[in-house]
C-alpha cells in the first residue's frame, strides 16, 4: 500500500480504493472491510459514505491532516468519517460536535474504543457553548446540512482562532431554489469577504450529489 498524502497522516490507496491504518484494530466502525498487512489492519474508506473520502477520490490534494493533528468537526454524526479522521490524526485529538441526541448516542459508542476522539453534544451555529471542552486546534472540518454552512465554520474558526478550515458545501441545503454551482460562486465570495483565502474547490460527484469540497486559510 503507498501513502497519497503528503503530511504525514496514513492515507492509503490500493487497487483504487482508499484506506486507512487503523487506530483500533479488530473493531469496525460501521461494517466496513478490513484488510491485514503484516501486523497492521486498514479499514477501507468509502467514498460515497465520507465526503472527505470523496474529495480525495475526486482529485482533492489540498489535505491539512496530518500525524497530530488537533481537528473540530463539525456535523460529525455517528462518527463514520470522524473515525477515519481519527486513523490518520493518531496522535492527534478529533472534537466531534453533533447537536442531535439520537446521532450523538451512536457517536458516543464510536469514540468508547476511540481516546482521541471526543463526542460533545453541541449545537455547530452556537461554538460558544462548547468552547470550554475543546483545546487547541490546527483546523476545522464542517459537514452541517443547513443554511449559512460557510458562515457557520467561520464562526467556529475566528472563535477557535484557527486558520485551516475545510466545509462540505451542501447545495440544496442551502438554497433550494439556486443552481449548485450559483450557491458554491456564493459561498466561495462569503468566505473571501470574511478575510479566507480558498486553497481548493472540489466537486464531489459522482460520489455526492450538489456536493462541493472548500478548502481554505485566513488570509
Amino acid at each position: 500500500m503507498i501513502p497519497i498524502d503528503h503530511t504525514g497522516g496514513y492515507v492509503y490507496t490500493e487497487n483504487n480504493k482508499l484506506y486507512t491504518l487503523s487506530s483500533n484494530p479488530g473493531i469496525r466502525v460501521y461494517g466496513e472491510k478490513t484488510v491485514k498487512l503484516s501486523d497492521y489492519e486498514y479499514r477501507e474508506w468509502n467514498p460515497r459514505k465520507s465526503k472527505l473520502a470523496a474529495y480525495i477520490k475526486a482529485g482533492g490534494r489540498t489535505f491539512p491532516l496530518n500525524k497530530d493533528s488537533r481537528v473540530l468537526y463539525l456535523g460529525a454524526s455517528s462518527g463514520t468519517t470522524a473515525s477515519h479522521v481519527s486513523d490518520i490524526a493518531s496522535d492527534g485529538k478529533v472534537y466531534c460536535i453533533e447537536f442531535s441526541p439520537r446521532m450523538f448516542r451512536d457517536l458516543v459508542n464510536t469514540c468508547a474504543t476511540r481516546p482521541n476522539m471526543l463526542p460533545i453534544l453541541g449545537d455547530a451555529v452556537n461554538p460558544s457553548e462548547y468552547q470550554f471542552a475543546v483545546g487547541p486546534l490546527d483546523m476545522v472540518y464542517s459537514d452541517v446540512a443547513q443554511k449559512r454552512q460557510v458562515d457557520i465554520i467561520a464562526d467556529n474558526m475566528d472563535l477557535f482562532n484557527t486558520d485551516i478550515g475545510m466545509v462540505a458545501i451542501k447545495a440544496r441545503s442551502e438554497d433550494v431554489t439556486l443552481q449548485p454551482s450559483e450557491v458554491y460562486r456564493a459561498s466561495e465570495k462569503r468566505l473571501t469577504d470574511r478575510g479566507f483565502e480558498i486553497l481548493e474547490s472540489v466537486d464531489l460527484e459522482p460520489y455526492e450529489n450538489a456536493h462541493k469540497m472548500l478548502v481554505f486559510r485566513r488570509g
